[in-house]
This record gives C-alpha cells, structure tokens and sequence, in this order.
C-alpha cells in the first residue's frame, strides 16, 4: 500500500510540474543558502586554523610594553624563562624599518627582524634556499641575513643571491639564504623582511632590551599551565605589573577562531533556514489547493472502502516527496555554489556529513510539519459531500 501511495504522490507531482517545481523553489533556495553558508564558513575557518598551526601550536607569543624603569626583557630574563618546565626554546625578535641596497638597486621600508638559531629550528618550511642563523652567527653578532620573496625578486631577479653582499641601513652584510614565500592568512607575513642575527639586530638597533618573543614548548597540549608559569615569573620581573606585557598561546587562539565560526554558522544556517519554513508554507498551501482539485478522487476512494488513514498517507507522503527533492536539489546547487566560492577564495571545500543530513533532515521534517494539515483534511473528508461534486 505505501509503494502505491508513494507512486500515486510522484504521479501527482509529475503531472503538475509547474505547480510542483514553484512549490519546490523555496526549499531548494533554503537548502542550498544552508549548504553554502555553511560550508564557506567552514572552508574558511580550515584555512584560518590551518595558516595559525603553521606557526605551530606548541608555540606561545610574549610581547613586552614595559614600564619606565624597565622597558622589556634583559637577556637574564629570557634564560630564567628557558628554565620553566615544557619550555625547549626561547626565540628573541626584534623589529626596524631600514633601506636595503644592492648593486645600486634601492629597496625602502623594509623590515629587518632579528632572530635566533631557535626560530629556525622550530619553524617548519621557512627556508627556501640556503641555511638559517645557527648558533655561531649569534655568538659572534654576524652580518649575515636571509632575504623575503618581494626583496629576492626586486633586487636579485635571475640570479642566485647567496653569498652576495648587499647593504642594509649603510651595513654590509652577506645573503646566507632566501624564505619561502608567504600566502594567504599570516600572522608574520616575511616576503619584504630580512632577517639577521638578534645580537646583531641590537647593536643595529641600539638596544638591551627585547619587546617580542616566541616560546617554544615541548608539549602544546600544556599550554595553559605553561602560560600561566610564564605570566608569574613576568610579574615578578615587572613588579607585579599586569599592563606591562601580554601572553598568548596558539592553541587558544585556534580555539577562540572555532568558537567564534562555529557559532557564525549557525546564526547564519539559522537565518538561511527561514527560507525552508517558507518553503513549507508553500508546500501547505499547494497542498490545500491539491485537496481541493481531488475531491471526487478522494469520495471515490472512501467509497471503495479507503481507510481515512491510508488517504491522510498518501497525501502526506506527497507532502514528504515534494520536500525532499527539493532538498536534494538545493543540496547539489549549495554544493556547486559553495564551490565555486572556494576555488575563487583560495579556501578549502570541505562538504561534511553533518552538514548533508542537517539539510536535508530539515526539509523532510518540513515537508512532514506542513503536510500534516492538508494530510489530516483530506483524510476527514466525508464521502457523501464529496461525490456530490461528481
């Protein structure tokens, strides 16, 4: 009996294909704004959490304000931090603006870093040609420096750039190795940087003191306890001074992004899904209509000994079919849209199990939801009242 109520509903569907396909548009348009909402949201927090991880997410960042009397770190403060518990590594960094010059070539306002050995060894797939800073290059304050991709390309175009001397703030210094380039999300983009030595960088810059730091840690899955070792022993060095630094670790940063795209997506997949109760009002009223067109058939089939509840079946399986295929259809066009979006994007397409079902569940319950009422009236219908129409 259900196959040939099912069969009856498609025939029904079929037969009124303008009707059917109007009817179908507002669950198709819910559908789909689900899917693609939700899956471009998706794809772009993957690619945001993914670029942060890059940096590594057994990483904490310190940065320094400072106060009058001490305005950042002294080196016997960063070692008593390599001496807390998890940490495997201390990388200092500071920052100036300076011109670079190279066989005449000028090249302004780029940032010269100064960094340690222990940036190098913990950064994954930051060179591209040559070596990094080791230990001696800091030891002995070299002028050695690595070069971003913009600065390879402005200044040594076709030619290999290793070994050249070129000029930076008046200083001459010696290109030991090139970075590979940055794209996409970054939190240090290094394409127009040069990187030389910290020890170096601080007789560049004049100073004593370090204002930024990455510290490394052993275990990431520690990085609140961690953090909180690294927060008490600052206090201590700042005079319990809260405002004079901030800490922050990777993975808390990774949490916070999820947290906050998570709960995007479903304000947006809720606001998306008014076009599915829209939908279902449509489907209701055709549903209504239907009843009406289909009087005689229904006083016939009572007639013939059809129980009210096989007739309310019949059409709510109707109601079911409608929503459902307009689900699908919206399923294969949020889909191809959310697509689309993340080629022009550049982001991940990731289409999640979670989010299929969650679609099209929702429009098989709002087909059921608002095909209940037509069901139930059709159902009620008295036999007598209808064959008098005939």
């Amino acid at each position: 009996m259900f196959k040939d109520n099912l069969k009856m509903a498609w025939e029904n569907i079929i037969n009124n294909k303008m009707r059917s396909f109007l009817t179908m548009l507002g669950i198709v348009i819910g559908v789909a704004s689900i899917i693609a909402l939700i899956t471009i949201v998706k794809g772009a927090t993957d690619s945001i959490t993914d670029q942060i991880s890059s940096f590594g997410a057994n990483k904490i960042i310190v940065h320094i304000q400072g106060t009058q009397l001490k305005p950042g770190l002294l080196d016997r403060d960063i070692k008593n931090l390599e001496k807390i518990d998890n940490i495997i590594g201390v990388s200092q960094t500071l920052n100036e603006k300076s011109n670079i010059v190279y066989n005449k070539k000028v090249y302004e306002n780029v940032v010269v870093q100064g960094k340690n050995d222990v940036y190098f060894s913990q950064t994954e797939d930051l060179i591209k040609l040559g070596r990094g800073i080791n230990i001696l290059d800091i030891n002995g304050e070299n002028r050695v420096c690595l070069i971003g991709t913009d600065i390879e390309k402005e200044l040594f175009y076709g030619i290999n750039p290793i070994s050249k001397k070129m000029k930076i703030g008046g200083v001459t210094y010696t290109v030991i190795g090139t970075l590979q380039e940055s794209q996409g999300f970054s939190l240090s983009n290094n394409n127009k940087a040069v990187i030389i030595p910290y020890t170096t960088a601080m007789n560049y810059f004049g100073t004593r003191y370090i204002n930024s730091l990455d510290v490394y840690m052993e275990d990431g899955e520690m990085s609140d306890i961690t953090t909180k070792n690294i927060e008490s022993l600052l206090k201590v060095s700042f005079n319990n001074k809260d405002n004079a630094f901030s800490v922050s670790n990777m993975q808390s940063m990774i949490d916070s992004i999820e947290n906050m795209t998570g709960m995007m997506s479903m304000l947006l997949g809720g606001i998306a899904a008014i076009s599915l109760l829209v939908g279902g009002i449509g489907i209701m009223n055709m549903m209504l209509v239907s009843v009406t067109e289909r009087t005689t058939e229904i006083g016939l089939r009572k007639a013939l000994g059809a129980e009210p509840r096989r007739i309310q079946e019949q059409f709510l399986i109707e109601s079911v079919v409608l929503s459902l295929v307009g689900g699908i259809v919206g399923l294969v066009v949020g889909a191809i849209l959310a697509y689309l979006v993340s080629i022009l994007l550049n982001n991940p397409f990731t289409l999640s199990y979670s989010t299929v079902l969650l679609a099209i569940g929702f429009s098989g319950g709002v087909g059921i939801i608002f095909g209940i009422t037509p069901a139930r009236k059709a159902s009620r219908l008295n036999p007598i009242d209808a064959l008098r129409s005939v």
